[in-house]
């Protein structure tokens, strides 16, 4: 079978372990990045089984209707950048592994990795050091201080059980049933939304992009915290209102930021609002990538590969495509 993996940046796939589950198949890896239609659709006129790596590539009905050979789709977690509709009426099947049983302990990672770099401001430190000064400032601990866990799924209960190791008061604000599971837990949940905005000195956010979360936060909801406080955010740029995240940092609330997500990605523009800003941390969505987690999603996402050849597909997120075949 024709396999073929797209932006795979650091041509890391073929270093791991699990590729070897590929052995017998036809496999071309792509490291760059290409969006534009036609020479994708070039690129992947042969190809059978497509591999993606997270929502690094959009594939919509343009590029999907002039891929006649394409039969599967395979990745892992969510899939707002594939056109299921399109997929299901051309018999595309999409196999995706919604990981149920194990977090992203890579994302939380990061996470409580940009909190620390933020309140001591080590990007900061470090650049000022490499200039030829000493001590530009003063940082803040975070014991003692309320982390606010937005969201309460695997990556936020591991968030959560981080700040409780480091001393914190953990808040919880989420829908009802997670603020059960929190306070199941043992951690404080918030009697409102406005409360939880006020109360936090970190605020971090945790929950997948859909509909119902896009925007949840707003330019007012930021506009409640403290001057001090920081928000982290290494799940979706969306979750924020467009535009409040800038504007409200210009403001003074919150004083400060730490982004690993964008609208557009790859984001490459040195002059982005957020990356010129002396209050913010920025990282290039590495979130997820660890050579360990690595292994776990393409575990995955080759095991419904050897599914699907196997005629017996796993994990399928449009069931009509296999009615299509």
């Amino acid at each position: 079978m024709k396999i073929s993996i797209l932006d795979d940046y650091h041509d890391t796939v073929r270093t791991l372990k699990c590729f070897s589950k590929l052995a017998g198949h036809e496999v071309e890896i792509w490291n760059d990045h290409v969006q534009e239609v036609g020479p994708l659709a070039q690129r992947l006129k042969d190809t059978e089984a497509l591999v993606l790596i997270r929502e690094r590539t959009k594939i919509q009905a343009p590029l999907l209707e002039r891929l006649d050979k394409l039969r599967l789709i395979s990745q892992r977690s969510v899939y707002p950048h594939i056109d299921i509709e399109t997929c299901t009426r051309r018999g595309v099947i999409v196999s995706s592994s919604q990981h149920a049983g194990t977090p992203s302990y890579a994302t939380a990672e990061l996470t409580w990795g940009l909190i620390l770099a933020s309140m001591r401001r080590i990007p900061q430190q470090m650049a000022a050091l490499k200039a030829g000064k000493w001590q530009i400032g003063v940082g803040n601990t975070v014991r003692g201080k309320t982390l606010g866990i937005f969201g309460y799924g695997r990556i936020g209960g591991a968030v959560a059980q981080y700040g409780k190791a480091f001393g914190m008061k953990v808040l919880v604000w989420a829908r009802e049933a997670s603020l059960a599971r929190a306070r199941a837990d043992g951690y404080a949940t918030a009697p409102s939304k406005e409360a939880f905005f006020e109360t936090c000195d970190v605020i971090t956010l945790h929950m997948r992009l859909v509909d119902a979360t896009r925007g949840i936060v707003t330019a007012a909801d930021l506009g409640r915290m403290k001057p001090t406080a920081l928000i982290v955010n290494t799940s979706r740029a969306p979750l924020i209102a467009p535009g409040a995240l800038v504007q409200s940092l210009k403001a003074g609330r919150p004083g400060m930021a730490a982004v690993d997500v964008y609208e557009e990605e790859p984001m490459r523009d040195v002059n982005h609002p957020l990356c010129t800003m002396e209050n913010v941390v920025c990282t290039p969505h590495i979130g997820y990538v660890t050579r360990e987690e690595y292994e776990l999603q393409f575990t995955d996402i080759f095991d419904q590969i050897l599914a699907y050849a196997a005629g017996a597909p796993i994990n399928v997120v449009n069931p009509g495509a296999l009615q299509k075949r």
